[in-house]
């Protein structure tokens, strides 16, 4: 039973850990792209894929915001 528990917290704790990586990588990205976009001389396709990447960090942060979220069924 406390093999379990242990098991549990460290994934816990690996996915909190994880988010949180995520929601700096994403703040990052966010401040690069707002820098960039001030430029005129920007590459439009460097700044697409960055767009991109962050609206792919945004959807891994709701994700595993939304599995550390406890069932209230059970």
């Amino acid at each position: 039973m406390a093999d379990t528990e242990d098991n549990v917290d460290r994934e816990l704790f690996r996915n909190i850990e994880k988010l949180r990586q995520l929601r700096i990588e994403h703040r990052d990205l966010d401040d690069v792209i707002s820098r960039l976009s001030l430029d005129a001389r920007v590459d439009e396709l460097q700044l697409k894929r960055l767009k991109r990447r962050k609206l792919m960090l945004k959807d891994q942060i709701a994700r595993l915001e939304s599995q550390l979220i406890p069932d209230l069924n059970a």
